[in-house]
Order: C-alpha cells, then structure tokens, then sequence
C-alpha cells in the first residue's frame, strides 16, 4: 500500500471497530441494509461475478450474495474483512488497496460482470490515487460492464473532479440517481448514484 487510506488519516482511533458494532447493531435490529444490493441485482444477469470495492463489513456483498451472485470483497482495512470473515465465512473476501489492485495476482483471474463501490467509499481512498482507483476498477470489469459508485456530495470529492477521473479510466457516465433507490438526479443532491460503464470490445 503505497499511501494510507483517508479511512485511516482521518478517522479517529477505534473508528473502525465503531463501523463494525454499528452495522452489526443496525443488523440485529433488522434494518434495511441490503439497498445497494438490490440496485446491482436488477441491472446484472442472475449469478453474474461481482466485485464489492471497498466491502468493509460484508454486507453489500453478502446481500448479493443471497440473491445468487458470485461476491469477491475487497477492502484496504483488515479489521473490517475480519469482521466480514466472521460475520459472512462463505464470501471471498480479500485485504487490498484499491489503488493498487491486482485481483489476477491473488488468485481470482476473470473479470468480474460488474463492481459496485458503496458506503463512501470514493472520498475514503487516499487522497490523490482517485483516478488511480477508478482505472484499475475498470481493468477488473468485463467490457460493457457497469461499475455502480455512491457517495456523499459533501465528502471533499467534487463530481466533477470524478466524471473526469471516469472518463480518464475509460469508463462512460451512463446515469446518476440522487439516492440507491433510484430517486432522481439533482444538482443540489448531498448524494450521487453513478452508474458507469466500460464501453464494449
């Protein structure tokens, strides 16, 4: 890893183990935790391969899962994939930088049918090595593959400094909803759904 992740350099000690309780607390209590999940299982093929970037906890990733998929989870922070292991043993589920990523090199050689990248993930990477993550993204899907990306508007990753480091990794806009249930796009939104795609061979 050649920087740290901006989940480590500004986040305060424990955070992570707070991330953790959080949505393991918010699972006992049976909320909602699978909107993600059901977003990329309606615009990919039953049991496609799919890549989670950035997993944390496991749960986009086992909610896909569940819905027939075949999941490999990526994230940088190896307390988080522990708790993903223990939590969900029957996922892949892999310590990597997404800067960095070389899935062919850990054993897993085909291109996955589609990422998704949840939970913040972009403005989290380690500052400067956006393009760099969204390019080897790209290297991972297979042509006319979609990679879904949700974050916060307010989260010091301007859209528009991510459409151009899109485009710069080969990798079309081809929508933008406001919300993971599909609620239209507007400027003033404090949140962006893009789904992004490699065009075809």
């Amino acid at each position: 890893m050649q920087r740290p992740t901006r989940w480590v350099t500004e986040t305060a000690p424990g955070h992570s183990q707070w991330y953790v309780d959080r949505f393991r607390q918010l699972a006992a209590e049976g909320a909602d935790l699978a909107g993600e999940a059901r977003l990329v299982d309606a615009i990919v093929a039953p049991g496609a391969r799919i890549l989670d970037a950035g997993c944390g906890t496991g749960r986009v990733a086992a909610a896909l899962a569940v819905r027939g998929h075949r999941v490999v989870g990526v994230d940088a922070d190896p307390l988080l994939i522990d708790a993903a292991r223990v939590d969900h043993p029957e996922l892949t589920l892999l310590v990597a930088d997404l800067a960095e990523l070389d899935l062919p090199a850990a054993g897993q050689p085909d291109p996955f049918d589609a990422v998704v990248v949840a939970g913040n993930v972009m403005p989290y990477v380690a500052s400067g090595t956006e393009a760099a993550v969204l390019s080897r993204l790209a290297a991972h899907v297979r042509p006319d593959g979609p990679v879904v990306v949700g974050f916060g508007t307010d989260r010091g990753y301007p859209l528009a400094d991510f459409d151009a480091h899109a485009d710069a990794a080969g990798l079309l806009v081809e929508q933008r909803f406001a919300t993971w249930d599909l609620r239209p796009w507007r400027a003033d939104a404090d949140f962006a759904v893009t789904v992004l795609r490699r065009p075809p061979a």
